[in-house]
């Protein structure tokens, strides 16, 4: 019999919900009680909703658990690793009985994040194990060069999944035509929406795909230099890079004649940034690594041909990478069976907001926005209905729910207004203000600007007033023609996709959700009930009992009334802090 294995997954996700706890615990217990069972760790296996997450692997089969603490850890232990006996009630996935979570697997294929969960992060071994540096392996070993790597890759019909949605291997070809004693491959690890959730998993899970794709791209474009350009807020996932490449330093697959293939010279260190928003935009990047303020700069030239230290450089996200040694050893016609004729393979996406199921899914690009809410994420909590999905991030649009039969491929979600970015979505259900997202989402670009496009800086700030003014209830007519005006002129006049992509949450609300801007402006309301200063909280006098709750929870004395007796609520004293409205248990209280 095989040694029953029982892994715990310490992603960062896994770690804030206490995953370090729960594998502590397991450690305790198997040295108290000397049992003969391999603990190890793993990554975020993308069902964060259930974390922490234990696996465990025996004879019988696979059992993963969720929603495992310190106490329930004891019992799996007792009851399963001991005495066989699983426990159905906590079991999420198993190939022996269903579990109720079948959904948010089936319509799942992962190749980007084919070992996340499933490996030890920190053991290039275990990833050697899994069809790790195969591909590399197999372009030594087959003499396969530099331009049949890059059509390869092209003809996989691989786009770069940091948002643009370019062809990476056009992209690589530009590189390549540059001839220069130095070239760099990049990878942009700092990208900073929710969808940069997705990156930091990757980076904590599979460090070594992230690394074997910046090596083959390295060997297709003629680099001898690698820089993997991370967020300092992401330390266990530079922990683990850093591990992984001094492993595969030690394995030779970094360094001289990499992986014996004669005059290929490259290495890779991970450069620290300071998590800047316009630091996914190439060229600032690049600039914050050499040292200077993260600005885009003005193109051409292009980084292919001046980019890093004005060398030959090449950028890709980390998803990007990730795809790489998959495409290069399952070939090109493989990936290309999955997603549509023109955005080919899979997608990973960070499900989040109002959502039953949130957390990471890589599905094949054409599935609808439906399938993935409805069937992946469980729908919307407490029977409450789909209003909107941010796609693409902070500078994504907003889609509301009667387009949730939308494919999703890089064409279609771009006819919408919105951009695939690099995967956030974030779900909305009735009870969110479309208003007061926009102005959420403009809040963090207008923060988040370098600076230095005019209209960028103070375009973004005009309209993030003219927002605030009209959630405040202080919009006037002609606010929505100006809101759009200004974001017509920040998008044609920004250089960097930061500024031409910032408006894209308040031109598709206004698209699609223009009556509750009118509602605002016009009625002074708030349909969705989100904005304070429209908000009216009144007594209904046949159900108010007089039970004196909400005038004792009132914090400026606006409610008065005597025992018994209907109470009334002094609308100049109201702060609307919706105390009142929370506290009565008689549906006494009005909220318009």
């Amino acid at each position: 019999m095989s040694r029953t294995q029982v892994i715990v997954g310490l992603g960062s996700c896994g770690i804030a919900a206490g995953a370090s706890k729960v594998y502590d615990k397991l450690q305790a217990i198997k040295e108290a009680e000397n049992l003969d069972f391999e603990l190890k760790k793993t990554s975020c296996v993308g069902m964060c909703y259930k974390e922490p997450l234990v696996e465990v692997v025996d004879e019988n089969g696979t059992f993963l658990y969720g929603d495992i603490n310190e106490n329930l850890a004891v019992d799996l232990v007792h009851e399963h690793v001991i005495n066989q006996n699983p426990m159905k009630d906590y079991v999420v996935k198993s190939e022996l009985f269903e579990t109720g979570e079948e959904e948010f697997f089936d319509s799942q294929v992962k190749i980007a994040l084919r070992h996340c969960g499933h490996i030890e992060p920190e053991d290039i071994n275990e990833y050697i194990k899994n069809e790790g540096y195969a591909a590399l392996k197999k372009i030594a070993n087959e003499g396969i060069d530099r331009e049949s790597v890059i059509q390869i890759v092209k003809d996989s019909g691989l786009r770069g999944r940091g948002g643009g949605g370019f062809s990476t291997g056009m992209k690589w070809r530009f590189a390549f035509n540059y001839e220069s004693d130095d070239k760099y491959i990049i990878c942009n690890a700092d990208e900073g929406d929710p969808g940069a959730f997705m990156d930091r998993s990757l980076l904590e899970g599979d460090p070594h795909a992230v690394i074997e794709g910046m090596i083959i791209g390295a060997y297709a474009i003629g680099a001898n230099h690698g820089v993997i350009y991370c967020r300092a807020e992401y330390p266990l996932a530079i922990k683990r890079l850093n591990i992984a490449l001094e492993q595969a330093r030690k394995k030779g697959f970094l360094g001289k004649d990499v992986c014996g293939i004669k005059g290929f010279n490259v290495d890779i260190y991970v450069k620290e940034g300071a998590g800047a928003f316009v630091c996914g935009e190439e060229t600032a990047l690049m600039a914050s690594i050499e040292g200077h303020r993260g600005m885009p700069r003005k193109r051409p030239p292009f980084p292919a041909e001046s980019g890093l230290w004005r060398k030959p450089s090449n950028v890709n996200n980390v998803e990007t990478f990730a795809n790489i040694p998959w495409i290069l050893f399952h070939g090109a016609e493989e990936y290309s069976k999955y997603g549509t004729k023109n955005s080919s393979g899979t997608k990973v996406f960070a499900l989040t907001g109002k959502i039953n199921r949130g957390g990471l899914v890589e599905v094949p690009l054409g599935i609808t926005i439906n399938d993935i809410i409805f069937k992946l994420g469980g729908g919307i909590p407490g029977g409450k209905k789909f209003k909107a999905v941010q796609l693409g991030g902070p500078s994504g649009g907003c889609v509301p729910a009667y387009l949730g039969d939308t494919i999703i491929d890089y064409d279609s979600v771009k006819s919408t207004g919105a951009i695939m970015g690099s995967g956030g979505m974030v779900v909305m259900d009735e009870t969110t203000c479309m208003v007061d997202m926009a102005k959420f989402f403009l809040d963090f670009t207008k923060k988040e600007s370098c600076g230095k496009c005019t209209f960028c800086r103070i375009g973004t700030q005009r309209m993030l007033e003219i927002l605030t003014r009209i959630c405040d209830g202080e919009g006037a007519e002609g606010d929505i023609e100006k809101l759009e005006e200004l974001s017509h002129k920040i998008i044609e006049n920004s250089l960097c996709g930061l500024g031409q992509t910032a408006p894209n949450p308040v031109l598709t609300t206004i698209k699609y959700f223009s009556d509750e801007y009118e509602a605002h402006i016009r009625d002074k309301k708030c349909p969705a009930k989100k904005c304070k200063p429209l908000l009216t909280y009144e007594i209904i006098e046949e159900n108010c009992t007089g039970c004196t709750v909400c005038a004792k929870k009132c914090p400026t004395d606006a409610i008065s009334g005597e025992r018994k007796m209907a109470h009334f609520i002094d609308q100049d004293k109201c702060i609307k802090c919706g105390v009142c409205y929370s506290k009565c248990k008689f549906e006494a209280i009005s909220l318009t």
